[in-house]
């Protein structure tokens, strides 16, 4: 009796165990509520955006301009082109602080404010008037003397055949003007260079064996007269034509070459020389210091020419003579000498 009780009592205990288990092994899961998605979160962001239109100042588009994108930083973020209405966008782009940059040829370039756009914004510039550029050229100016002095140096170097001067003829048609000291130079130069006392002295001898002025005589005494005779023309001509008068009336001495146009118009313009000069502000004038020079030297050779040969005849003769060789030379300088001559300057006319 005792023992089926026992076993029952056993039984019971093991069932009442195998119920703890299964209830233990069987835990229940926890469930999962749905969360929530934000609409921000759901559809995507609109980036910021910066756009304009690029014109110029009439309202005219501009396409092709380089429009760059210029950062907080000074750092060139994007670059495009404006389109043919000359619109511009720079999208997407964080928000921050930016520059606008147009660069187009034929204008000034443009640099914007400083445009400040946050999340989402579209920001739309006003239009962008771009002016029209002005030239830009660097002059480097330079007194008129000085150009003048450097040009005169040239001059100086011209010669015919590397032998004979031919100082003042001008091979640079816009020259500058000459200033008194300048003139006075020029023609000492002249009176004293070599060639011309060389010149002299034969004109002399040539005079001598003529027995041109008998009044000197003959013999070294008479060719001495003559000589100085010869030289004090010479002097008082280009003095008083090249560089007194000239300063006083404020004209040119020195013959322009032409180098072009028809042969009739090149004449012209060389035998105009003997009535037409240049003045100091570039302007053609009456050729006061050739006449009135010429005929002042012819007064002033009176004062050592023989008595037989002083007087009004003397002035005149020496003034047609020099209007004709002035007329021939100037002939000359226009068709032969620039040939013949060296050291003509690169920018000289053709």
């Amino acid at each position: 009796m005792i023992l089926v009780v026992v076993t029952v009592l056993s039984a019971q205990i093991g069932n009442i165990c195998a119920q703890d288990m299964g209830q233990t092994s069987e835990k229940p899961q926890p469930q999962l509520e749905p969360q929530s998605v934000s609409p921000q979160a759901a559809a995507a962001e609109p980036p910021a955006r910066i756009s304009g239109e690029v014109q110029d100042v009439t309202g005219a588009n501009v396409a092709g301009a380089v429009v760059s994108l210029i950062d907080a930083n000074g750092s060139r973020r994007s670059t495009v082109a404006s389109g043919p209405a000359g619109d511009f966008a720079f999208e997407p782009i964080p928000p921050g602080s930016y520059r606008v940059l147009v660069n187009a040829k034929d204008f000034e370039p443009f640099e914007s404010a400083e445009i400040l756009v946050t999340v989402q914004q579209a920001y739309e510039m006003p239009p962008i008037l771009l002016r029209v550029a002005t030239a830009n050229t660097q002059l480097t100016v330079r007194p008129n003397d000085i150009v003048a002095a450097e040009q005169i140096k040239a001059e100086e170097q011209q010669r015919l055949i590397g032998i004979v001067p031919n100082f003042y003829t001008s091979y640079i048609n816009d020259a500058a003007p000459l200033t008194t000291r300048q003139k006075f130079s020029l023609a000492s130069h002249s009176v004293f260079d070599p060639y011309q006392l060389v010149s002299d002295g034969i004109n002399a001898g040539i005079e001598q064996a003529k027995n041109k002025y008998p009044g000197y005589e003959q013999g070294p005494e008479g060719y001495s007269r003559r000589y100085a005779a010869a030289f004090g023309d010479s002097l008082t001509t280009n003095y008083l034509s090249r560089a007194l008068l000239p300063s006083l009336l404020h004209q040119d001495p020195r013959y322009f070459y032409q180098g072009s146009g028809s042969t009739k118009s090149r004449l012209l313009h060389a035998l105009s020389f003997t009535v037409v000069l240049r003045g100091d502000n570039g302007r053609n004038m009456p050729n006061y210091s050739f006449f009135i020079g010429t005929i002042g030297s012819g007064l002033v050779s009176n004062l050592y020419y023989p008595h037989a040969d002083r007087g009004a005849g003397l002035v005149f003769t020496n003034l047609l003579i020099s209007m004709a060789e002035r007329a021939g030379e100037s002939v000359f300088r226009e068709f032969v000498s620039k040939r013949f001559t060296k050291n003509v300057p690169s920018d000289a006319k053709p």
